[in-house]
């Protein structure tokens, strides 16, 4: 059983970076690589907590363009498969996943870098044989370009599966209480920084007052997140339908002031 979930964990591992660059099904991000990853290691609670972590780390973080970011999907995933494999204590886990998962999400930045210069010369020998007119060895060329982005995460992950547990158990076993302790600490601190992150992106100096309304729902109300959410997308679409009806009145109002050319 171990040996099959070892598997398909590399084969999420690679499914994942090849969604994230061809099929975009959201397959990627943390908090959905963490539901896969619980049904596969069989404890859904604590993948899910690890994998809500390390989604609020990712908001406010993306790769425009060809820029490289850290992937903190690979880092969902790999902390999920150590943590579930070396305690069954939740703070413990979650401490685990971060102390495992952060470096290899930070890795993740030089590996999709690594894959990108390495597909530069796929498409050179593509484009080389597309001017030959040798479209099927063209086709044939280009289908290294996923292997190669699925082998960034691919065998990072296969490390980590045949390595991390005996690795993190060894280390647990030699470091303080303290410093596992600290690491909890910082885990419940990190997706404050990714709430920043992501506040900086939103016109948060234009919306403060619902800013304000959503904190006193939550902090002194203590109304679930979900009925705030549902509370906030009510407001979102009075907003919307309010200023999309000044627009069609404004735009009315022009109509009639022009008026046509019988007028005169």
């Amino acid at each position: 059983m171990e040996i099959i979930q070892g598997i398909l964990i590399i084969l999420l591992s690679m499914w994942m970076v090849i969604d994230q660059q061809g099929f975009v099904i959201t397959t990627w991000f943390p908090i959905m690589v963490a539901f896969f990853a619980g049904l596969i290691m069989g404890d859904m609670q604590t993948a899910m907590v690890i994998g809500g972590t390390f989604q609020l780390m990712n908001l406010g973080v993306a790769n425009i363009g060809g820029s490289s970011v850290p992937n903190w999907g690979l880092a969902s995933l790999v902390g999920i498969y150590v943590a579930c494999k070396t305690t069954h204590d939740l703070s413990q886990a979650k401490a685990v996943a971060l102390a495992v998962g952060v470096p290899v999400g930070m890795l993740g930045i030089q590996l999709d870098v690594f894959a990108k210069l390495l597909n530069t010369y796929v498409t050179h020998a593509a484009q080389k044989a597309c001017e030959e007119m040798k479209f099927k060895k063209m086709n044939r060329i280009l289908w290294i370009g996923p292997v190669i982005f699925a082998l960034s995460t691919g065998i990072p992950t296969a490390l980590c599966v045949l390595f991390g547990d005996t690795l993190v158990n060894t280390i647990l076993s030699a470091v303080p209480k303290w410093f596992t302790n600290g690491l909890s600490i910082a885990g419940n601190m990190l997706p404050v920084v990714g709430i920043a992150l992501l506040l900086q992106v939103m016109p948060a100096k234009k919306y403060l007052s619902m800013l304000m309304v959503g904190f006193v729902f939550s902090a002194y109300l203590n109304v679930p997140m979900f009925g705030v959410s549902i509370i906030g997308l009510a407001l979102a679409y009075y907003f919307f339908t309010t200023e999309s009806n000044k627009k069609t009145l404004v735009s009315n109002e022009a109509v009639i002031d022009e008026g046509d050319d019988w007028d005169e």
